[in-house]
């Protein structure tokens, strides 16, 4: 039964989630789906001789103002990179301070979210979160369930290495039967973000040019952007450049640019 059950769910998410490397996805002049990691908080509080904590308060702003904008241009899915498996390295003080600015987050954004016909979803390893926490992310997930202007994802204690070890450890469990051997699409239904598309977009805040053990397997065909731009500092107008950079590349999937490029004008004839 247990086995049905999941042959069933792989069928359903499947109509979901459209893997870049079995199809060719659309490319919208507005990114379906846009992931970002939220870099150089403790950087900009340093240059106004800020302590750290300052520029992750400030940060919180720049969210709400992200999320906004995202709404406006009619972008369906955001990801935020909130805080890495790898960020508990950091000192406890500012570990515990995000832990506390991510509760009150959660405490007095949820229904503004709600009102604004936002869905949240909260992606990682929830183990290290206290009761409080873990009690206060569902209720929100929750609230905010029947939403479909948005769905704003947060990963927090997240890691892309995590994400794909923890989908082969349900799968198996579900799928016994796949112990000798599976496809990718297998797999795919359980992931973290089996709900969402992969992402189009991709951008890094903050100068550093990497992807930080970040949706290793959803990046596989994302367009990555990197600015100097410390997120603090990062608002609507930087978003916008950013979509202006993603819409301006040619996205082959493998193809040739000559197949892209013939693809194009029979669109062009069709919707003439």
């Amino acid at each position: 039964m247990v086995v049905v059950l999941a042959r069933l769910l792989q069928g359903f998410m499947m109509a979901l989630f459209q893997s870049s490397t079995r199809t060719d996805p659309a490319t919208p002049q507005v990114p379906r789906h846009i992931a970002i990691i939220m870099d150089g908080n403790g950087r900009w509080a340093k240059q106004r001789f800020l302590p750290r904590v300052a520029g992750h308060q400030r940060g919180v702003a720049t969210v709400r103002e992200i999320v906004k904008v995202c709404r406006e241009l009619g972008v369906e899915y955001l990801t935020l990179f909130a805080f890495s498996s790898e960020n508990w390295r950091r000192p406890a003080d500012e570990v515990s301070f995000l832990m506390q600015l991510f509760l009150k987050m959660l405490d007095r954004e949820v229904s503004k979210l709600h009102e604004n016909n936002i869905r949240l979803k909260i992606i990682g390893d929830r183990s290290r979160f206290d009761a409080n926490l873990n009690q206060c992310i569902l209720d929100a997930e929750q609230l905010t369930a029947g939403n479909a202007s948005l769905t704003l994802t947060v990963a927090a204690d997240y890691g892309g290495r995590w994400d794909i070890m923890q989908a082969m450890q349900s799968m198996l469990q579900a799928r016994p039967d796949l112990a000798g051997g599976f496809k990718d699409k297998d797999l795919e239904v359980y992931l973290s973000m089996h709900y969402a598309p992969e992402p189009d977009l991709f951008i890094r805040t903050g100068g550093e040019q990497r992807i930080s053990n970040f949706l290793l397997w959803q990046l596989a065909y994302t367009e990555l952007y990197f600015t100097d731009t410390l997120w603090p500092a990062f608002d609507g107008e930087a978003l916008k450049l950013a979509i202006q950079s993603y819409y301006a590349r040619e996205r082959r999937f493998g193809r040739t640019s000559d197949q892209v490029q013939s693809e194009r004008m029979q669109d062009g004839k069709t919707n003439a």
